[in-house]
């Protein structure tokens, strides 16, 4: 975690202290519902939450300090919280804490809790994402500009339907996200290897309910991991539509396209050594951001491949991405959200673009209504060509129309004002509300 590209509520997921708080919440549930069989005294469960009402402070030095003996991670929280209740209670009742229980079922369950509720914040984010993309889209819905491809002048658009587009991929990537959520989501607390040989399945059934998971159906010592690698699967190609819209803006605000820029502040500095500079510093850091959340995918994706009912190899990988990924795409998504809302956009520069290589993206109607005259489409293309490369060649200076109203093929075929109208703009925009109403319905 780098607190530069942190915030608040997302990190304070993944502290320690907020860690610990899940575990003892899993383990009193779990002495609650064995009370309940009759497998523990039921005065167990009601000491470990009598000391919970008292708000106590989790003392993350002193359990990594007993930690630092026992070489072991639960067993020193469950050390630590024994000597707590025991005196605030008089008695040793957190002898009962963790029967039949093993430490993969504390730890998963808690991971689980973790990444359900990290993807929590990340749907508000897509929602908040999501909105912008909206509004900005139907305000340019009809503002022209020119779509590319191969980043060469192909057609006209509107620049509402490129923010058209991208709300579309966020909205398939909040889907995605909502079924990663409920795939990440399970409780397993069924004992070293998963077969329940020493706790009752009731147990995990009322610790899933309690914590708003599912019941995993089948586990070994570890919830399976094709689950988490299907999670991180889906925040990194949330990290890489990211990527994708932050490379338009950076396209977008190259000095000689200049259709749109980020925001430029008050105060704000571009360079230190040139005063006129207004770099994209945001889509430029998102795009950074993508690639690491993206690089926790590969680690999850070979997490899947464990030893027999378990090994510890997956561990420290999540300990990493875990945190990381969930933690940077929210800042991320926080940041593209501002980004957007906030975006300067420029028509005038938007239709000086359009025009400037002298009507040459009109091309393709010219063709076909060449085709449709009766040209042979092989002689309509090179007609067509022929004259758009003189075109192309003046950087624009000479007029596609022009010369096409001055060549005998194809005014033979098409009378002036058939060619006028295929250069008309307006043309191009014919199904935008159609499109619209695909997108955003109604």
């Amino acid at each position: 975690m780098v607190p530069r590209y942190s915030r608040p509520d997302m990190t304070a997921i993944w502290e320690p202290e907020a860690r610990y708080r899940i575990w003892f919440e899993i383990e009193a549930h779990a002495t609650e519902k064995l009370g309940e069989l009759g497998v523990v005294p039921k005065g167990a469960a009601k000491a470990l939450w009598d000391w919970w009402e008292t708000e106590p402070e989790i003392d993350v030095p002193a359990i990594d300090a007993i930690e630092a003996v026992t070489k072991h991670d639960v067993i020193a929280f469950l050390t630590w919280v024994s000597e707590q209740v025991g005196e605030h209670s008089g008695e040793d009742w957190a002898r009962f804490m963790h029967q039949g229980m093993t430490s993969s079922d504390v730890l998963d369950t808690t991971l689980a809790v973790q990444l359900a509720r990290s993807a929590d914040i990340l749907l508000a984010d897509l929602d908040a994402l999501l909105a912008a993309l909206k509004r900005r889209a139907l305000e340019h819905k009809f503002t022209p500009t020119i779509g590319r491809s191969h980043g060469i002048h192909a057609e006209p658009v509107t620049f509402g339907f490129k923010l058209a587009q991208a709300y579309a991929e966020f909205a398939r990537c909040r889907d995605r996200l909502v079924a990663a959520r409920a795939e990440i989501a399970t409780c397993a607390i069924s004992g070293a290897v998963g077969t329940f040989a020493n706790i009752d399945p009731a147990v995990e059934e009322h610790v899933a309910q309690a914590m708003g998971l599912a019941v995993e159906p089948i586990s070994t010592q570890v919830i399976p991991r094709d689950r988490h690698a299907m999670f991180f699967a889906t925040l990194g190609v949330i990290a890489s539509s990211i990527e994708r819209l932050a490379i338009e803006v950076r396209h977008l605000q190259r000095t000689e396209v200049l259709e749109a820029e980020e925001f430029f502040s008050p105060g704000q500095k571009g360079s230190s050594a040139m005063p006129h500079k207004r770099n994209p510093v945001l889509s430029e850091n998102l795009t950074g951001l993508a690639r690491v959340v993206r690089s926790a995918v590969v680690p999850a994706l070979e997490n899947v491949a464990l030893w027999h009912e378990r090994d510890i190899s997956h561990s420290s990988v999540e300990r990493f991405i875990g945190p990381d990924a969930c933690i940077t795409l929210d800042f991320a998504l926080g940041r593209l959200t501002g980004l957007i809302d906030k975006l300067l956009v420029y028509p005038g520069r938007m239709q000086k673009n359009l025009d400037r290589m002298g009507g040459l993206v009109h091309s393709q109607r010219v063709l076909l209504a060449l085709t449709q005259a009766g040209v042979s489409r092989e002689d309509a293309y090179a007609i067509v060509q022929r004259n758009a490369m003189k075109v192309w060649e003046s950087d624009g200076q000479l007029s596609l129309l022009d010369l096409l109203k001055a060549d005998p093929q194809v005014t033979a075929a098409l009378s002036k004002a058939e060619l006028e109208d295929k250069f008309d703009l307006d043309y191009h925009f014919r199904q935008i509300d159609r499109i619209f109403g695909r997108v955003f319905g109604g």
